[in-house]
């Protein structure tokens, strides 16, 4: 009796104790379940949010053998990655995916402080507030789990993670939809390391046919004066005309046209949002594409490796590189990319003194204040940024600049905002004209690609899923903007061959049929500086691989591709 009575208590307080570590864990696993709810969209993305959950349980349980402190670890990961994608998300209209975490650079970090400086105080005091939930759970979680057990649970959750993410792949402009986090995140790490160990960052080949002109033993020989080069990077735009029922302004489409009166097409490869796949195109004339996965930070890989580029050639006829660009340069690398093709001074927002999106004349007025600066010096490259036309377009700019014409409020506000950065260019030409009567201009503008709602707009009557097959299979008319050619105080020379359409990304033949219609893409930019300007060169020639990218050209980061060979 005495044995019953006095061990009572202790039996009621381990009872007690077992409830309350049983509601902790069911608690943290209903967090779980309602962060799955309010994020994860469709039932693919639930199923993998529920196998990266398993997963990552089964992985801290094998390790610590605790349940809620692997539970608590788990959630505390997950929340912290939705919490990231969305700020991500917030600011750039892009989530993170698992290549952001694979690719860490200097530029990223300091990309994130400056974004989001609240990062600064808010990383220490999660940290620290996870230690002290981890310390807690520690201590009265009594229970133990198997390693074996936990092992087999690991190992059978990863094992159909990855048959769901390889047979279920993502698309690239998922990464600009702000949802399924958890699950994008999960299925972009499959598919990354499935393509790293598989084919390295960059899918080349030694063997082929095709040629490259290597920038490194070019000899500029210019027959006469140079011109002033201003390349332009036209956000968002193309001629909405090709959609079926829209209302435009009179005198719309003369935006569209060359110095000679005529329209010329040009091919990207990102369709609504990643302006610097068509960046990457114009400045080195490759294809994001020998990229696969890991196109969305192609610009991010690319610096310090791909050396092909424009304004590296410029550089060899005397020209003095500039770029304006109206973001961070840490922004994906950029400036580090851009430094790499050629451009000798990059300047950022911070260094143009703004602090957010200026209107397109600011942009235009500091490159004329360059010009008059600097154009003493000899002939100037100048790659200038247009960011009046970038999205959301649910907010009005200049109402007054032109009135409604009858179509969805964003259609409207887009073809408005199309108006200003036309009247802004016009004033450029005319300024330029004006102040530097005696030096001559080639201006070559293009789009980057189209708006988000371009390929709804133009097949409005079909289905979404039916588009977004049409887009993944390189449906030429949700990847088509334009490109333009004006001179002030120079005559360019008129091409020698076909030049009606351009293709952006340069040489992918393995997976795109542009090239069999469109000639070789991957002298772009070249063809248009030689054919333009009349500069003439000697160049050797290096082989072109399959993707168009010049093997001995191409530094890889990882050093156990032998596809990518350092010079």
């Amino acid at each position: 009796m005495s044995y019953g009575t006095s061990n009572f208590p202790v039996f009621a307080a381990t009872a007690a104790r077992r409830t309350g570590l049983l509601w902790l864990v069911l608690s943290l696993h209903g967090l779980a379940i309602i962060l799955m709810g309010e994020t994860e969209v469709g039932p693919l993305g639930m199923a993998v949010f529920v196998l990266a959950w398993a997963m990552m349980n089964c992985l801290w349980l094998a390790l610590i053998r605790r349940p809620s402190v692997a539970a608590l670890i788990s959630l505390e990961l997950l929340g912290a990655l939705t919490l990231l994608s969305r700020f991500k998300y917030d600011k750039l209209w892009m989530t993170i995916d698992f290549v952001d975490v694979l690719i860490v650079d200097q530029d990223t970090s300091a990309f994130l402080l400056a974004t989001f400086p609240i990062l600064r105080w808010w990383i220490p005091l999660v940290v620290a507030a996870t230690v002290v939930a981890i310390i807690v759970a520690w201590r009265l979680d009594y229970c133990r789990v198997r390693r074996r057990a936990s092992l087999a649970g690991f190992s059978i959750s990863a094992l159909a993670l990855v048959a769901v993410s390889l047979s279920c792949p993502t698309d690239l402009r998922e990464d600009f939809i702000g949802q399924s986090y958890v699950s994008k995140f999960a299925r972009t790490g499959v598919e990354a390391i499935h393509e790293l160990s598989s084919r390295g960052y960059l899918e080349a080949a030694d063997d082929t046919n095709g040629r490259l002109t290597r920038p490194a033993s070019f000899i500029c020989h210019p027959p006469r004066k140079l011109p002033h080069i201003i390349l332009l990077h036209d956000e968002s735009s193309f001629d909405i005309t090709v959609a079926p029922g829209v209302k435009v302004p009179s005198g719309y489409r003369r935006h569209f046209q060359s110095f000679d009166g005529k329209e010329r097409k040009l091919v990207v490869e990102g369709v609504g949002g990643p302006s610097w796949f068509t960046e990457y195109n114009v400045l080195t004339g490759l294809s994001v594409r020998s990229f696969g996965r890991f196109a969305t930070s192609v610009t991010r890989i690319a610096a310090g490796h791909v050396h092909r580029g424009l304004p590296r050639l410029l550089d060899q006829c005397g020209y003095h590189t500039f770029s304006l660009y109206p973001f961070y340069g840490s922004f994906l690398g950029s400036r580090a990319f851009q430094a790499t093709t050629g451009i000798s001074n990059y300047l950022d927002m911070r260094d143009l003194g703004t602090l957010d999106f200026e209107a397109d004349n600011f942009y235009f007025d500091r490159a004329a204040d360059l010009i008059e600066h600097e154009r003493s010096s000899g002939p100037l490259f100048l790659y200038v940024y247009t960011v009046a036309n970038h999205f959301p377009w649910d907010q009005r700019l200049r109402p007054e600049r032109t009135p409604d014409l009858g179509n969805a409020p964003d259609v409207d506000e887009y073809i408005r905002r199309q108006g200003m950065t036309a009247g802004d260019y016009r004033n450029l030409l005319e300024n330029l004209a004006r102040k530097f009567p005696t030096d001559s201009f080639l201006v070559v503008r293009y789009g980057d690609h189209q708006p988000q709602f371009g390929a709804d707009l133009i097949e409005h009557s079909l289905g979404k899923e039916y588009l977004l097959k049409q887009v993944q299979a390189s449906d030429l008319r949700y990847l088509t903007t334009y490109y333009a050619i004006d001179a002030v105080n120079f005559a360019p020379i008129r091409c020698a061959v076909p030049a009606d359409r351009l293709v952006g990304g340069g040489g992918c033949p393995t997976r795109s049929k542009l090239l069999r219609t469109e000639g070789n893409p991957a002298e772009m930019p070249w063809s248009l500086l030689q054919l333009r300007t009349g500069i003439r060169g000697q160049a050797a020639e290096s082989p072109l691989n399959r993707r168009g990218a010049d093997s001995r050209l191409v530094g890889g980061p990882p050093s156990r591709d032998r596809l990518l060979v350092t010079n």
